[in-house]
């Protein structure tokens, strides 16, 4: 039975005494549970739960190492750019982290709430960001698509406003979907998306250090952000449950 917030109530069989059961909170890697948030611990605690202690490792070493290189340098309205997308990665990162080891209704209800004040968040960094570069490169002439990180944040750029219009949508309006059940039907994919989105950040990222104002100006080296994304994605990913991506057996769950 669906609750008016979109969120499916938990059926009795899904709990046992601690809130939760193997089948439903399996993750892609490790033991049922290892990645379910606890009764009675607090959301925050989703943070570095299991594998995410890994992630938060890479993404904040990863922030502090663009920042680091930004601030070490001479500060110009450019210098915005790499400062306000690194943030919102790490928001976004924070967001996905705090929402997945979520199962019972009233997790998923703080979780989701929390996970969409942090995407507003992440969201109002990226649009700083892109403006910035977007005033530079028409203030300077200079081509929109002059490098392959252009490119990936421009595609990376489109597929995340998709993926924030039908997030935004399916919690609000579930009735443009046919419906509340149809809408919960879509979050597979939405959840989906999310984690190809975050590949695309990583990648756009990485993609960075190609540029001309990475070698001339802040030096990031390839190598160095590399191993950091690749921490992000080993705390991230074996965090997945299963059930949530329609791996195990069919459920309502969000």
């Amino acid at each position: 039975m669906a609750s008016a917030t979109g969120v499916p109530e938990t059926r009795p069989s899904d709990t046992e005494e601690t809130g939760l059961t193997g089948r439903e909170t399996e993750p892609l890697l490790g033991r049922p549970g290892d990645a379910a948030q606890e009764e009675g611990k607090s959301v925050f605690n989703n943070l570095v739960l299991g594998t995410g202690i890994v992630a938060q490792i890479g993404i904040w070493l990863l922030v502090i190492l663009i920042w680091a290189s930004v601030f070490t340098k001479p500060l110009i309205l450019f210098s915005g750019h790499p400062l306000a997308q690194s943030f919102a990665v790490l928001v976004l990162v924070q967001s996905i982290l705090s929402l997945q080891p979520t199962h019972t209704l009233e997790q998923k209800r703080v979780g989701q709430r929390i996970h969409a004040l942090l995407n507003v968040v992440a969201l109002l960094s990226l649009i700083a960001g892109v403006t910035i570069i977007e005033y530079n490169k028409v203030k300077n002439h200079n081509p929109h698509f002059h490098s392959a990180h252009a490119y990936f944040g421009f595609i990376t750029a489109g597929v995340l406003l998709l993926q924030y219009l039908v997030g935004f949508t399916m919690l609000v309006t579930p009735k443009l979907y046919g419906g509340e059940e149809n809408a919960k039907a879509v979050w597979k994919y939405h959840r989906l998306s999310g984690y190809f989105v975050l590949l695309l950040l990583l990648a756009t990222i990485n993609s960075a250090t190609a540029t001309d104002y990475n070698k001339n100006v802040l030096k990031l080296k390839l190598w160095a952000t590399l191993i950091l994304s690749i921490l992000v994605v080993i705390g991230v990913y074996p965090r997945i449950q299963k059930q949530k991506l329609g791996l195990g057996r069919p459920s309502l769950s969000l």
